[in-house]
């Protein structure tokens, strides 16, 4: 009985634990140093990382090319609206230009006529009345023209006066 109790001490027992702890470690530290390393990367991974990166080389240059053309749809509806606008003034242009008042306004201005009867004053050159503030003194109807002056601005030049000066000059080139 003394054996078996020897057999089934504490000391014995924590000897024979400490032995058995002391060949795994032993045994563990013997496979590690035996079996090679494994990578982390599988060959599945790998084979996943190689398709996403053909996946994004592939479709670079398709989408360079869509994001370049919505810029060129975007540019060319802009271009179209301010088309649209230029043509919607050209009309209101139009129409203005079918009403006789208009354009006998423009022709008494740009031209210089005068109905019969009327007596058309043309004067030099910044003869212009001026108010105080050195501004020209404008009617009260929106008109271009100064209130006692029938000629143009003294920044204008009627037609003729451009004429005449295009012939002077002509003259005067040897």
């Amino acid at each position: 009985m003394a054996a078996d109790r020897d057999r089934f001490s504490t000391a014995t027992r924590l000897r024979a634990l400490g032995t058995q702890a002391a060949e795994r470690v032993y045994r563990a530290q013997n496979r590690r140093m035996r079996a090679p390393r494994r990578s982390r990367l599988t060959g599945r991974a790998a084979l996943l990382v190689l398709v996403l990166c053909s996946l994004v080389v592939a479709l670079a240059y398709p989408m360079r090319q869509y994001l370049s053309q919505r810029a060129e749809i975007a540019e060319q509806r802009r271009l179209v609206e301010e088309l649209r606008d230029r043509v919607e003034k050209k009309r209101d242009e139009k129409a203005r230009w079918q009403d006789p008042a208009y354009v006998e306004r423009m022709i008494r201005e740009h031209l210089l006529y005068v109905r019969p009867g009327e007596v058309g004053y043309t004067l030099p050159e910044g003869t212009a009345d001026k108010t105080a503030d050195g501004t020209l003194d404008r009617p009260s109807d929106g008109s271009s023209r100064s209130r006692r002056t029938a000629g143009p601005e003294p920044t204008e030049q009627a037609w003729y006066r451009h004429l005449w000066d295009g012939v002077d000059e002509a003259d005067r080139r040897p």
